[in-house]
């Protein structure tokens, strides 16, 4: 298709009759309840509305926003109560769910995965709705976080097995388990309301600790159907919700010095504001998924094909907004124009429209400035000598904009350093590898590469000095952060902690041991106490 703001516009539905009839919302959610120690509250306060990316077309050609429902605004002591409840709850570790066997705990969280299973169609609707993710990604979200908590159970399962046994070692007898933290203040990303929240949330949940939850300003009320399922599966203060400005309901808690734990996957920029807030920054635990600027870099003996398709991929699943999206490539300069020519054909092949269109690539942001910002950055590239190279480039109709490849791009202009996460391309050339890998150390970010390239010895050699960079090289393809069990950090500015099915437990965590001297008074007392499974924390029994 030809790329302009009016085709663009006529992609918009004009009423209720041109959607599907399966995504269609049956009214606006105006939810009114958040949870708290145990119960859902009515709220009277004020309200946040929300508006879908998914505008209406109207019968002069303009489009209308869509609003799809509002949700509480809370206030600071709304939150300081959420706060009280989670306190309360784990009463320092000797609550009902920190002292809980593990085996318990997971069968709680077993028992609330069954029940948003029941509920997956209207979270997946409201996924869609809210963010604009095309169905089948709203579809893949949902069956990936699920996923995720029954892998997270598994891998907490080879945990506890491995645990469940005493360790001898110079006259000293001790088990090492796991204890968890405290209280968690859990807060995930817009692009990933539900996996990369949860990606938190259950191992810290699982680990035995208390949670405070603060769903995205994007991504709000696709969480609302989960409430009942916490109050059902889980005792009372062990999860609350925060609704409300982060700015307003964040400062108190993180001032109160009661948060043990920070799961934030967001900017570095909030991260670093809301540390600074704490009183008791070296009992503070962060765990965190922060900014990335993962380059590509393509060597001048490439397989073209491949690089140009797993660029496509990176840059733009997702309209770019992820965190491991490929944000600026670096190609050879022997090669560079033919990439760029290679590109701008695939990327003009893309499909843009709603969500619920098959076979649909580009859909409508839901950041309301986003549009505005990503103009700006090409009118910069352009200003300092870069060109979009593809028709229709950065074409936008309200929240709906065309990716744009921008090419040369050099120091100097915004695209350079700062992270779009948007559809827009730039592309860069480089003489020297040297060149390519001196990007990388200047960066303010190290989370990951990707090397495109056939020689075994320069793809080695790159190898070696990048890990040294980022937390994940990879080869020939795009970035990204699966498989879930492979560890998911960043060095620099991206992240803090470790996130993977297995190191999310640890992070939310910390070993314990219990330990004695090898004296038959001693065998005799631990034996006893096993025997007898006296206790939850030193304990020989075997999850199967």
């Amino acid at each position: 298709m030809s790329v302009s703001t009016e085709s663009l516009t006529q992609l918009f539905p004009p009423d209720a009759a041109a959607i599907p009839e399966a995504w269609r919302l049956p009214a606006p959610l105006h939810q009114r309840q958040y949870l708290l120690d145990g119960a859902l509250h009515e709220w009277t306060g004020p309200v946040q509305e929300v508006i879908s990316p998914l505008f209406e077309r109207q019968a002069d050609g303009s489009l209308q926003p869509r609003v799809i429902g509002s949700y509480p605004l809370c206030d600071e002591a709304e939150a300081r109560k959420a706060l009280d409840a989670a306190v309360r709850a784990y009463n320092h570790g000797r609550g009902e769910w920190p002292m809980m066997s593990v085996a318990e705990r997971i069968a709680a969280v077993e028992k609330f995965t069954r029940l948003i299973v029941a509920r997956k169609q209207e979270i997946v609707q409201l996924l869609l709705w809210e963010i604009g993710k095309s169905a089948a990604d709203s579809n893949k979200e949902f069956d990936r976080t699920i996923d995720y908590i029954r892998n997270t159970i598994d891998a907490l399962k080879d945990i506890d097995r491995d645990s469940s046994r005493f360790t001898i070692e110079e006259g000293i007898i001790g088990q090492i388990r796991s204890s968890p933290l405290g209280v968690v203040l859990c807060m995930g990303p817009f692009n990933y309301p539900l996996n990369e929240t949860f990606c938190m949330l259950i191992p810290a949940l699982l680990m035995g600790n208390t949670v405070l939850f603060k769903p995205p300003k994007h991504g709000t009320l696709l969480h609302f159907p989960l409430l009942q399922a916490f109050i059902d599966a889980f005792p009372r203060g062990v999860v609350n919700t925060v609704y409300g400005r982060g700015s307003t309901v964040v400062p108190a808690l993180m001032a109160s010095g009661q948060i043990d734990a920070l799961g934030l996957i967001g900017s570095s920029r909030v991260a670093d504001s809301l540390k600074k807030m704490h009183p008791k920054s070296n009992r503070l635990r962060a765990i965190l998924g922060l900014d990335a600027k993962n380059a590509a870099i393509i060597m001048p003996d490439a397989d073209l094909a491949v690089a140009v398709q797993e660029s496509l991929l990176g840059a733009l699943s997702f309209n770019g907004q992820r965190c491991t999206a490929l944000k600026i490539f670096l190609v050879h300069e022997r090669i560079a124009d033919e990439f760029v020519r290679r590109l701008a054909v695939e990327i003009n092949k893309l499909k843009p429209g709603m969500p619920w269109d098959a076979g649909v690539n580009i859909t409508p942001l839901p950041e309301p400035q986003k549009p505005t910002y990503l103009a700006e950055i090409i009118a910069d590239a352009e200003a300092h000598g870069a060109r979009v190279m593809n028709e229709g480039g950065g074409t936008a109709a309200g929240p709906l904009v065309f990716p744009a490849l921008l090419y040369p791009v050099q120091a100097g202009m915004k695209v350079w350093r700062e992270e779009q996460f948007g559809p827009v391309v730039p592309v860069a050339r480089f003489a020297q590898t040297e060149e390519a890998i001196q990007y990388l150390i200047d960066s303010d970010h190290g989370q990951q590469v990707s090397i495109f390239g056939t020689d075994s010895q320069e793809v080695a050699d790159l190898i070696d000095q990048l890990v040294n960079q980022v937390s994940r090289v990879n080869l020939n393809a795009q970035c990204q952060r699966g498989p879930d069990t492979f560890p998911f950090t960043g060095r620099k500015d991206s992240a803090e902690g470790t996130l993977s099915v297995f190191d999310a437990l640890r992070s939310f965590s910390i070993r314990t041991v219990v330990a004695t001297k090898m004296t038959e008074a001693n065998k005799h007392l631990l034996n006893a106490i096993v025997d007898g499974q006296e206790s939850s924390f030193l304990s020989t029994r075997f999850i199967l």
